[in-house]
């Protein structure tokens, strides 16, 4: 269907995905932003602060589930229409939860919903992604996660300009809210129908048999071998958006501000590499790619333990950075290669990614409390390889145009 479309519409339908990947970067980031005051407001204390993330985090794992069921019963592009509904609705209730009810429930509902609502797009989202990379016949998956990285800079940095001016949480998260619910439903005007994804599911097969033919993927070795592909390089950012501001200080000896330094380039190298990682894989395929920044990503993480100097640290911060950077995208857009699959196993591959970010850092923090910080990421330079020996699985299948690369 998508070769039907013209290409205005494959335009319009590109811009779309990429104003929902920002929506929910901006979205996600402006409630984090807000933390202080969420605490202020609620009067609570660090732990408490633990389980409303904790809240957010196993919603993200039901809403990763409840993906695949959305997409067969309602299709991706209604499914999406709900779920950004739902993550906008907890942006908002989690904004009068804090300040005018001063009800720590009300928040953890808020996030609940925010939780479920941003997984679930965000599996819906990445397939329709991928259907636009097979569209354009580029890889392009990258740069979708950049967009979402600008959303979640962007959303910080009206946080930090909100904070400033002394705005009330409610009054802040409410216009987020609303921007987003905007932003996502009128950019979903534009994302095609595709029977693909159920938008317009076939007469000749029935819900049940959509449904069985959705957990067939479970059963595929590559749905694993995949999920092995970004796990490592889930761990490599989630442990470094985690632990690398104290590994700097605590580790290294450095003051806060060289923690908060190292982060930044820690960042903007993962940013950078998804804006300009897609030429990259036109050019050498999906899995050389994947093999070459695993390499650099363990070298720069080795070369930031035992650095025995600041600046030394701050190169294996960017290559690091570098290298983690594409791990997780070409891994969605991996799983997504078969059209008629793609939901199933973005939400399985996935749900294994996301267990990484939200089991890593707790998982980290016990093993470094034993250790230490430093000898702790080499658990991380581990999982950095495991992902780059799993990185044949990312092999384009048959018939896909993507990740493929050029031999001339």
């Amino acid at each position: 269907m998508e070769h039907d479309l013209s290409r205005a519409q494959l335009v319009r339908w590109r811009a779309a995905i990429f104003t929902i990947f920002f929506a929910t970067g901006l979205g996600f980031a402006s409630w984090a932003s807000r933390l202080p005051a969420v605490k202020v407001d609620l009067g609570i204390n660090d732990l408490q602060i633990g389980v409303l993330l904790f809240v957010a985090g196993a919603a993200s794992i039901v809403g990763l589930s409840l993906a695949n069921i959305i997409v067969v019963r309602w299709g991706a592009r209604r499914g999406m229409f709900m779920t950004i509904i739902a993550f906008s609705l907890g942006v908002i209730v989690v904004g009068i939860g804090v300040q005018f009810l001063g009800s720590y429930a009300v928040a953890a509902v808020g996030l609940g919903l925010m939780g479920i609502g941003m997984s679930a797009t965000d599996v819906m989202m990445n397939v329709e992604a991928a259907a636009v990379e097979q569209a354009f016949e580029r890889t392009l998956m990258p740069l979708f996660h950049a967009f979402f990285s600008l959303g979640t800079v962007a959303g910080a940095g009206i946080g930090i300009v909100m904070a400033a001016a002394r705005v009330g949480v409610a009054w802040h998260l409410w216009a987020v809210g609303l921007l987003v619910l905007a932003a996502g439903l009128i950019a979903l005007r534009s994302v095609p129908v595709r029977e693909a994804v159920n938008d317009a599911p076939a007469t000749t097969t029935s819900r049940r048999e959509r449904f069985a033919e959705a957990l067939t993927v479970w059963r595929d070795p590559r749905t694993y071998a995949i999920g092995a592909i970004m796990l490592g390089m889930a761990f490599a950012e989630g442990s470094a958006n985690d632990w690398l501001t104290i590994a700097m200080v605590d580790g290294h000896g450095e003051t806060e501000a060289m923690g908060a330094i190292a982060l930044t380039i820690f960042s903007v190298a993962m940013t950078v590499f998804r804006i300009v990682g897609g030429p990259l894989v036109d050019r050498i395929g999906r899995v050389w790619t994947l093999r070459i920044l695993a390499v650099a990503a363990a070298s720069g993480l080795i070369l930031f333990i035992l650095a025995p100097s600041t600046p030394l640290a701050l190169v294996g911060v960017a290559l690091w950075g570098a290298g983690a950077s594409l791990g997780f995208p070409l891994g969605m857009s991996a799983a997504a290669d078969d059209p008629t699959k793609a939901a199933a196993s973005v939400s399985a591959a996935a749900t294994i990614g996301y267990l990484a970010f939200l089991c890593g850092p707790p998982v980290l923090g016990w093993i470094s409390h034993e250790i230490g910080i430093l000898p702790t990421l080499w658990i991380i330079v581990g999982l950095i390889a495991l992902s780059g020996f799993s990185s044949g699985a990312a092999k384009p299948i048959a018939g896909s145009k993507v990740g493929v690369g050029h031999t001339h």
